[in-house]
């Protein structure tokens, strides 16, 4: 095990989006946090849930055992039409745009946060950096919207929308964020272009246009210059054909396979520094049937991952590299 410091750093993390994979990244935070405080945070779909409990004050304990003891299952959340069989599923795509209507997982991260006195982005400015737009949040949270065609980085994004970043709840944010096209109902945006006409936007899955945004926190996005972290689900190790019987289970693999295979192109040689590399054991985004052996065995997953990480990973190097100060937590 690499030497524990006697004092902690403080640094920034992002977390890859990969729906219940990312139980993974929970397992190499545990480990993480024994070395470093974090300042800034962010994340794409799961990896937004894991920031924002992060951001709220969740230790990685904490967050471990909400992890154990949230109920998969109910993530599935269709509509009374959308449970008749055969013709609901199609019934939730046709007029719903999504099988799930997404509002178990929405209350569960809303009731979460409000346990920590985190209801909107106003609860987490960072008050030295307030007149600082780049830099006021402690969150951020990546999502698309399909309908303009452009990715939003939350909560500064919203202001296109006519609404003041302080005021944005936090649970919509991830809502949005984790709308994965055609599984989740994507959240629907009602605002005042430009033009004086009332426009219509469908928000989607942060992971369609960034699963990994850890170039948030590279040079000039106002977040201290301190260390970044990547938190990356790498898999799935086993390869799993996906079966196609008809149109719904065509839908199911195609962004399954978008989710899966985003960013699962080779790590640029310049991240490895800062990219914990998670093995995701054949699970999928949206496993939420997973075994309580498959969430153990992933968590320990991410264990394994941060600790070899960690147990070669030099912070004299990662400045050399990245040429930044501070850090250092007195």
């Amino acid at each position: 095990m690499h030497r524990m410091l006697k004092f902690k750093k403080r640094a920034n993390a992002v977390f890859e989006g990969g729906g219940v994979k990312g139980i993974g990244i929970t397992g190499a935070l545990t480990v993480a946090s024994r070395y470093f405080d974090w300042m800034y945070v962010a994340g794409t779909s799961a990896g937004a849930i894991v920031a924002s409990l992060v951001a709220a004050g969740y230790t990685a304990d904490e967050i471990k055992d909400l992890v154990f003891n949230i109920d998969y299952r109910r993530f599935e959340d269709a509509d009374i039409l959308g449970q008749i069989p055969l013709i609901g599923p199609f019934y939730q795509l046709r007029f719903k745009l999504g099988l799930y209507k997404g509002d178990y997982i929405e209350e569960w991260i809303r009731e979460t946060l409000q346990a920590k006195g985190v209801e909107r982005f106003g609860d987490l400015v960072v008050h030295r950096n307030a007149k600082n737009l780049k830099g006021r949040y402690r969150l951020r949270v990546v999502a698309s919207d399909i309908s303009t065609g452009t990715m939003l980085v939350l909560p500064q994004d919203i202001a296109r929308y006519g609404i003041d970043p302080d005021y944005l709840e936090v649970a919509k944010a991830i809502r949005m964020s984790i709308s994965i096209p055609f599984f989740f109902q994507p959240v629907k945006l009602v605002y005042k272009g430009e033009d004086n006409k009332y426009k219509l936007s469908y928000i989607v899955d942060g992971g369609v246009l960034s699963n990994f945004p850890l170039w948030l926190f590279d040079h000039g996005t106002g977040t201290e210059g301190l260390p970044a972290f990547g938190f990356k689900l790498i898999g799935p190790d086993t390869g799993r054909a996906n079966e196609i019987r008809g149109p719904l289970s065509m839908f199911k693999a195609l962004f399954s396979t978008m989710i899966e295979a985003h960013d699962d192109k080779f790590i640029e040689e310049k991240n490895f520094d800062r990219t914990i590399a998670i093995p995701t054991k054949g699970v999928r985004a949206t496993d939420f049937n997973i075994s309580r052996e498959k969430i153990e065995e992933l968590f320990q997953a991410g264990v394994d991952a941060a600790e070899e990480f960690f147990q070669n990973w030099s912070f004299r190097r990662y400045l050399a590299k990245y040429r930044i100060g501070g850090g250092f937590r007195s």
